[in-house]
């Protein structure tokens, strides 16, 4: 059986990664970073959601370890993520408090 952990997981990383999409999407940034790193993410969220509903992972029992690997990368990305997301949202900020800067 794929771990429960697994199966609920996998869902709640994809709607982090659209949450984030949709922020990025917002945010005039020299880095594409849906084009870059969410939309491929993404993808392999999704085909990991495919083979999670396939009949021959309802009986997997053995390698729960790797299925578990995957879990931390997405979670290492969004968290990577999120945190360029709060640099981009301060950085504007940070240009207009310095001196010399104009911002009309």
């Amino acid at each position: 059986m794929v771990d429960r952990v697994y199966k609920s997981g996998i869902p709640e990383k994809r709607r982090a990664l659209e949450e984030l999409k949709a922020e990025f999407s917002e945010l005039p940034s020299r880095t594409d970073w849906v084009a870059l790193r969410i939309e491929p993410l993404l993808q392999h969220v999704k085909r990991l959601e495919v083979q999670l509903k396939s009949e021959k992972s309802k009986r997997l029992s053995k390698g729960v370890r790797l299925f578990h690997s995957d879990l931390v990368y997405l979670r290492e990305n969004v968290n990577g993520l999120r945190e360029i997301l709060r640099s981009e949202k301060e950085s504007p900020k940070k240009r207009a408090k310095t001196p010399g800067n104009r911002t009309s």
